[in-house]
């Protein structure tokens, strides 16, 4: 089922009631489609990439938005153009409910960006979440949707300078519910981190943590600064800022029982993001996690120098998998990103 409006040199008052007759129409001919309601996307891209972004939004799956505002920026233009689709799964039982998806896609100028709240307003869905997603930048967009948007879509490790991908995440994470690609890349690791000591026997080892090296790919140091950042806020370390030097960035954190030192090491894997963590503690106890075929490998070398090895199974949700991980975060809440990113921001100064 479809529907289409399209029109050029618009408005976003036509655009939105271009929308609702849509709507109306495509409720009177089948009245087993109602339109889904979950959440807005507002989605800024370059309009020479946006082929790239409509694919990865493609594999989503189920997470697929209600409505997906895409906004594709044209250095030159000064008028709006429009169209306006609405789709649902085709089903052969007319007494089946099926979701409407609605689909706005306007071409704006770079002169729009400063003030898009304006045209993006009339045509969210009100009451209902709002996702805002820049991949390309467009920072004065995100900005200028942070009053109308609850919640910020990006990725830490897009950004060619980590740092400033940092200090960008922490500042939108005072003001808005953040969620990063990166950060969620990394669910893998925290959890398999974390239940590597929850049995008994090495909880105590937590608090005897002296040194950590997180292995990443060279382009992912946000994502390995971001775990850091989540063992500080997590253990009560505080953290010193990093330093480069052998290939290497290195620092230390001042836990409850010392001194931690901390170790970002680049590795040479194929794929960004983390490739590996050892964690050694003052009582001779040490645990490494390695990307590996199938999941993770696991290696733990005791006092003794006895030592256990393990895979621990399912890692990486693959990209697209990432991005409708992300739009499904738009309606949670993950209470240990912005201690993380904090902490991560003291890291790189």
């Amino acid at each position: 089922m479809e529907g289409v409006w399209s029109a050029e040199d618009t408005t976003p008052g036509a655009i939105e009631s271009a929308l609702r007759g849509l709507l109306r129409e495509r409720y009177t001919q089948e009245h087993h489609g109602i339109p889904a309601r979950v959440l807005n996307l507002v989605v800024v891209v370059d309009r020479d990439w946006r082929g790239e972004i409509e694919n990865r939004l493609a594999r989503t799956g189920r997470y697929h938005p209600s409505r997906t505002i895409v906004c594709a920026v044209e250095e030159r233009r000064t008028a709006i153009d429009a169209v306006v689709t609405l789709g649902a799964d085709s089903d052969d039982e007319e007494d089946d409910v099926t979701p409407i998806r609605e689909r706005v896609e306007l071409k704006v100028g770079r002169q729009h960006l400063k003030h898009l709240a304006t045209v993006v307003d009339p045509l969210v869905v009100t009451d209902l979440a709002t996702v805002v997603w820049a991949p390309h930048g467009h920072a004065e967009a995100v900005d200028s949707l942070r009053a109308l948007a609850q919640v910020v879509l990006l990725d830490s490790v897009e950004e060619p300078e980590p740092r400033e991908a940092i200090a960008r995440a922490g500042e939108l994470a005072e003001r808005a519910y953040v969620v990063d690609l990166a950060w969620l890349r990394s669910t893998p690791w925290r959890e398999r981190i974390t239940a590597s000591f929850d049995p008994p026997m090495w909880r105590s080892e937590l608090a005897a943590i002296s040194s950590v090296t997180v292995r990443h790919h060279p382009s992912s140091v946000a994502a390995a600064t971001l775990l850091l950042g989540w063992l500080s806020s997590r253990l009560g370390w505080q953290p010193g800022s990093v330093v480069g030097g052998g290939g290497a960035l290195t620092g230390r954190a001042r836990g409850r029982r010392g001194d931690v030192a901390m170790r970002l090491e680049p590795a040479g894997q194929d794929v960004p993001g983390l490739a590996g963590i050892t964690a050694e503690t003052s009582r001779g106890m040490s645990l490494s996690l390695d990307r590996g075929e199938g999941g993770l490998r696991a290696v733990r070398r005791r006092r003794d120098g006895s030592e256990s090895a393990w895979t621990l199974l399912g890692a990486s949700r693959g990209e697209a998998g990432i991005l409708g991980e992300g739009i499904r975060q738009a309606l949670l809440r993950d209470p240990t990103y912005r201690p993380a990113v904090r902490a991560a921001g003291q890291m790189l100064g």
